[in-house]
């Protein structure tokens, strides 16, 4: 190794130090590049653990039944519209958040945070009473056969029950992110996912005193430690450990944030929910191919999340950076940040799809021995990542917009791939032309380049400049 390339390599390190010890917090000025770095590491460290708990999750998982994995699949495809409505509250805590950070408002950081806690357990304790009381119904809705229901009712009953400390994980972590504190968020999801990945086996398998509860064991592992970890979260919001500190004053009803918040996060909300619900439907869809073309979907979900996560991990920075630098009257320097970020990660995204062109049936072997399972996964990862280039930018794209508190283009946009396009097609090619799963799997791909296209295009109109929050 060259003297250069000996000084390069300390001083990248000692960036990656500084970025997940949190010790740098200015991204409105010096060098974007160096901003993008201090994001992103912390804010992919911690989409990778999310991935590796997914991983592993399904592998212990898979070791109880073919049952147990598509009960999985079929309870997370429902768990996803949870998603939707946490992850569009985030939305707009992270535009607003980073929007008064920019200012150098942090009192107003602060209360526009409480308000997104409020709202957060809000929406939480209505979907934990539903889960509570129907998740056989659910199941059932779902394509679940009788055999599937009895075996997994009591994970999808635990997991929208519990679906408190997800909301509350995700929103906070948001808000973290948005203050410019991804190395908070990153620590917290590290807590949650080692804490999951520990109580795993003891949970589905049995340990001493604790009793085999098969796939319900995995929803009490991620109870438990997704709570553990908004407890952590709340310490340091109250601590002040944080770019926002959260008093005592703050924790009141403030209904003109509120409403302020509402109004971003309806754009947020709607787009994950057209979305998630195209997923819902695919996995419906799915279900009509049989429980080991199901079981061979999921597992490759779960793969693709691998790099996903890490992928969001760069989309999440970019959001950051475009709110902070609003806030701060730099729109310039906002959309030189995206484009440079949507370059690193278009790169990620081609080397990951290489893998998975060439190694998909040994990676999905990994989890299973079925034949039919790993025919049906490998041919999903391989369909898939064909349009992973796309897709690398366009997930960065969408997030500018939502980090500049513009929700509803991104909504449209999702509209048009999802819902005009994704949904029709896989029906009809699976279905009517009889592709079978392949329809399904080419649906998903032609979706996500036409959102990848028409977000870039309508991103270089900058009227996402113009949003107030």
């Amino acid at each position: 190794m060259s003297s250069t390339q000996k000084i390069t390599f300390r001083k990248l390190y000692r960036y990656f130090l500084v970025a997940v010890t949190g010790k740098e917090t200015e991204f409105t000025s010096g060098s974007i590049r160096k901003a993008i770095f201090m994001l992103s590491i912390p804010m992919i460290l911690e989409m990778m653990m999310e991935s590796i708990f997914a991983i592993v999750d399904i592998a212990y998982v898979s070791q109880v039944s073919v049952n147990a994995v598509a009960t999985i699949g079929l309870t997370e495809s429902v768990v996803t519209l949870v998603y939707a409505l946490a992850i569009g509250l985030s939305m707009a805590a992270t535009a607003v958040v980073a929007r008064r950070i920019g200012e150098k408002d942090q009192e107003g950081a602060a209360r526009a945070a409480v308000q997104a806690i409020f709202l957060g357990i809000f929406i939480a304790v209505i979907i934990g009473v539903f889960g509570l009381m129907y998740s056989r119904e659910i199941l059932s809705l779902m394509g679940g056969s009788p055999d599937l229901i009895a075996e997994g009712h009591g994970y999808t009953k635990y997991l929208l029950g519990g679906n408190i400390t997800i909301v509350l994980l995700f929103l906070i972590n948001a808000i973290f992110r948005g203050a410019g504190d991804a190395s908070i968020a990153m620590w917290t999801l590290i807590l949650s996912n080692g804490l999951n990945i520990i109580l795993d086996p003891i949970f589905i398998f049995g340990l001493g005193p604790i009793p085999e509860y098969g796939v319900m064991g995995a929803a009490i592992a991620t109870n438990i430690g997704r709570g553990s970890a908004v407890i952590f979260q709340l310490y340091i919001l109250f601590k002040g450990g944080s770019q926002i500190r959260i008093a005592v004053s703050n924790i009141v009803l403030r209904f003109k944030i509120m409403l302020n918040l509402i109004s971003v996060s309806l754009g947020g909300i709607a787009q994950f929910l057209i979305g998630t619900s195209s997923w819902v439907f695919l996995m419906r869809l799915m279900a009509e191919f049989g429980s080991e073309a199901l079981a061979g979907y999921t597992i490759a979900i779960r793969v693709m999340m691998f790099t996903f996560m890490p992928a969001w991990g760069m989309s999440n920075a970019a959001a950051t950076l475009v709110g902070q630098n609003l806030g701060a009257k730099k729109p310039d320097r906002a959309e030189k940040s995206v484009w440079i970020t949507g370059k690193y990660n278009a790169i990620f995204m081609f080397l990951i799809s290489l893998v998975y062109l060439l190694f998909a049936n040994s990676i999905i072997g990994l989890f299973t021995d079925v034949p039919t399972v790993i025919e049906n996964g490998a041919l999903c990862l391989q369909v898939v990542a064909a349009g992973y280039v796309f897709y690398a930018y366009g997930m960065v794209v969408t997030q500018a917009f939502n980090g500049a508190g513009d929700t509803r283009t991104p909504t449209k946009i999702n509209f048009i791939a999802f819902w005009l396009i994704q949904l029709p097609f896989a029906y009809l090619v699976s279905l009517y032309l009889d592709w079978g799963v392949m329809g399904v799997f080419l649906a998903i791909t032609l979706a996500e380049v036409l959102l990848s296209v028409m977000a870039v295009i309508w991103f270089r109109k900058g009227y996402w400049k113009q949003t107030v929050v």
